[in-house]
């Protein structure tokens, strides 16, 4: 008996099918991969931020006591509230005053000391370290050791004052030289930070300007002016953003340079009380009213959303390129 066996070859597919398979691919990969890439973002901000600040949105519209089970719903009744209440408009004079102080100073250091830095220092290195040690140190150390500077009888501040023969300043108990104090604090932390911020748009700039520059007879205090600042326009507005959102919503510094039976009113008369403190005044101990408190978050959210879209016109104005030409084809 005999056994035909089939002994023909596989049929290879068609160099042309192969062509549209693989074209295809590329084609969902080019298309559909970045959601891919970018999706775990957006999964864990809707998780961690969006679903929070809707549900505090939701919460600001009760009567959301922390310690009952009943929360009624009262509209827009904690708003009007806020929108009344003395102390909340006391807050937020604290809040900018603190800021402007605090800001406008930090920036132009920060500015000065990334130009410092721009220069062939010895051991560069180590000076860029070294003025990121405040920003790493621990804010309840640097609360301490400011409070110890700004003391009323034995701080170091009213000790320089009086060789100078001025008067010692009550720095806890009256509300501009607290706001003064304070934005001591964030600029001792923050300068360097933003420092270096600037440092790395610094280094980006073309050593050609310079040179060119200098060509044409501009000294170095020229070339910064008319060179470094325009071309560093994006990213000053860039840490001014970062500095509005983060002065806006300060809370640790003034919360530890005060000290007392209730710390967290800033002061006894509310000297130094920002927005975050008082909305967790009144969210938490000892109110406990967790709906109005949301309603303070809500409204700062509101405060840092409108400064921010300020910044923004700022940088399309100042730091945005070349707008097209006339007669340029469209």
């Amino acid at each position: 008996m005999t056994v035909q066996l089939d002994a023909r070859p596989p049929v290879a597919p068609a160099p042309g099918n192969q062509r549209q398979s693989s074209g295809r691919l590329s084609r969902f990969d080019t298309r559909f991969s970045p959601y891919l890439y970018i999706a775990p973002f957006f999964l864990l901000f809707a998780v961690f931020g969006v679903y929070p600040l809707a549900y505090t949105f939701w919460v600001s519209l009760h009567d959301w006591d922390l310690l009952g089970t009943d929360h009624p719903f009262v509209g827009a009744e904690n708003y009007t509230r806020l929108l009344a209440d003395v102390d909340f408009w006391h807050a937020l004079v604290n809040t900018l005053g603190i800021f402007v102080i605090s800001t406008v100073p930090q920036l132009l250091a920060a500015l000065w000391l990334a130009n410092l830095l721009n220069r062939g220092l010895r051991a560069r290195t180590g000076w860029r370290m070294a003025v990121l040690v405040p920003n790493v140190t621990s804010t309840a150390a640097v609360a301490i050791v400011f409070g110890v500077l700004f003391g009323r009888e034995f701080g170091m501040v009213n000790w320089l004052l009086d060789l100078v023969g001025l008067d010692a300043i009550e720095w806890k108990s009256n509300r501009f030289a607290s706001w003064v104090a304070i934005s001591a604090m964030v600029d001792w932390r923050w300068t360097g930070y933003n420092a270096l911020i600037l440092l790395a748009a610094m280094q980006a700039i073309p050593r050609d300007l310079y040179e060119a520059a200098a060509i044409d007879g501009a000294n170095r205090a020229r070339q910064f002016w008319s060179v470094t600042v325009p071309l560093l326009k994006p990213t000053i507005i860039f840490c001014a953003i970062i500095a509005t959102i983060g002065g806006l919503q300060l809370f640790t510094e003034p919360r530890m340079f005060h000290s007392g039976t209730n710390p967290i009113r800033g002061g006894p008369l509310r000297e130094s009380q920002t927005l975050t403190m008082y909305m967790f005044e009144n969210a938490f101990a000892p109110h406990y009213n967790f709906g109005y408190g949301s309603a303070v978050a809500w409204l700062l959210f509101a405060l840092i959303a409108i400064v921010a879209a300020v910044n923004v016109l700022v940088l399309r104005r100042l730091g945005g390129g070349p707008g097209p030409r006339k007669g340029a084809a469209r």
